[in-house]
């Protein structure tokens, strides 16, 4: 015994049995059948459309915001970055209150900046000048929230709050990493 497969719309009710057309046998459709028919398309098709809000959720997902001012300074090349730092310790203390910085050095390109803005946001930039290439007098200097390129060739200032360049609207912003505050530990990352 073997079962027609016609395809019929959910309102239409089979009152006869059907006749099918390669054996001339008589079709034994059951309304179990037809329900188990009408729940399997509709599965596959809420499936397919679950689908594809995910896949076009994820491919206009974009990680960083400021990430295509970073990519396009010719200057540097990003490097990878993933530190963790716990409050607690006494070196990274200072990061519990607004108005304070702390230097990171030998991450990055020249060493990071980490600022405390107010304790919910926090900046973190690499220390080396992102208008020229990095050489031996490309680590900036910090006072305050200025950061400033020692080298002779150009006097290059930039706001370590912003990461702007303090004069020149068309240079380069300072490369910046991502910062997320959980608890007393700060994790920074590209």
């Amino acid at each position: 015994m073997y079962f027609c497969v016609r395809f019929m719309k959910s309102h239409e009710r089979l009152k006869t049995p059907e006749i099918d057309a390669f054996t001339g046998d008589k079709c034994q459709i059951t309304p179990a059948f037809i329900a188990g028919f009408t729940f399997i398309n509709t599965l596959l098709m809420k499936s397919i459309l679950f689908g594809s809000i995910i896949l076009l959720s994820l491919l206009s997902c974009n990680k960083d915001d400021n990430s295509t001012v970073n990519n396009n300074n010719p200057f540097l090349t990003p490097p990878i970055v993933n530190i963790t730092l716990n409050l607690n310790l006494p070196e990274y203390n200072p990061l519990k209150f607004p108005g304070n910085s702390v230097f990171i050095n030998n991450r990055g390109l020249k060493g990071i900046v980490v600022y405390n803005v107010n304790n919910s946001l926090y900046t973190a930039f690499d220390l080396t000048d992102p208008n020229h290439t990095p050489n031996f007098c490309s680590r900036m200097d910090v006072e305050g929230i200025v950061a400033t390129c020692p080298c002779t060739t150009d006097s290059n200032s930039y706001d370590i709050v912003t990461g702007q360049h303090q004069n020149n609207e068309n240079a380069f912003p300072m490369q910046q990493y991502r910062v997320q505050r959980s608890g007393d530990v700060i994790s920074i990352s590209n």
